[in-house]
């Protein structure tokens, strides 16, 4: 029986991993600078400071790296205190398992400032018992270490615990870890879909028919 559920943030509840992929382009038009068609690509897999000085070099920006890093932080703060939405149909969910009062956390790889705004501003801060972030913890989700701390919180077993996520690697290590998990579609993991697919209890591509997936949920 499910006694409590965990939410991660960016890319489940939240429609929030464009701006992260378009992070480079949006800090360069805040500056009134066009950027290439390819930024984000060249931009992935650095670093933040790797990341400015690439734009300070290639776009001859007139600015030191840590203004731009501060530009670049900016622009996510803005992001989630002005315009993140939620993904469609996630309040109708997180309505759902406010109904039937079943505690329901936050864990997330992001800071705590970023969830805060974006929870306060959708109005739905106050629907969670507790906000997680692998910051604080000093890990991340390729360990179980978070998750166990929610379970020990909640006073339940993992096996009675809900876990929805995102990414291949989270889903993998919560299951693993013994909770039962339902991986949410978002387009950022299209690479690691089939390994999701396979490794997740449920697995949405929407929040859609709750009644649909509780009453699978419910049946084991």
């Amino acid at each position: 029986m499910i006694k409590g559920v965990i939410f991660d943030l960016d890319g489940t509840l939240l429609n929030s991993m464009p701006v992260w992929e378009n992070l480079g382009e949006l800090y360069l038009k805040s500056l009134g600078i066009e950027a290439e068609p390819d930024l984000g690509r060249e931009l992935f897999t650095m670093s933040m400071g790797q990341a400015a000085d690439y734009m300070i070099g290639h776009y001859g920006l007139k600015i030191d790296r840590e203004q731009v890093m501060e530009g670049i932080v900016r622009e996510v703060q803005d992001f989630y205190a002005e315009k993140v939405p939620l993904k469609a149909g996630a309040r109708d969910f997180l309505e759902e398992f406010r109904e039937r009062q079943l505690p329901m956390v936050i864990v997330t790889s992001g800071e705590r400032q970023l969830a805060e705004d974006a929870l306060k501003r959708l109005g739905i801060y106050n629907w969670f018992d507790g906000i997680y972030t692998c910051t604080e913890f000093g890990t991340d989700k390729n360990h179980p270490d978070i998750y166990n701390a929610v379970s020990l919180m909640m006073d339940a077993d993992p096996k009675d615990i809900l876990v929805f996520e995102d990414a291949y690697h989270a889903v993998k290590t919560a299951k693993d870890a013994g909770f039962v998990t339902a991986a949410v579609y978002d387009q950022s993991n299209d690479r690691d879909l089939k390994k999701i697919w396979e490794s997740a209890d449920y697995y949405l591509p929407e929040f859609k028919d709750f009644d649909v997936f509780w009453r699978r949920v419910s049946e084991k």
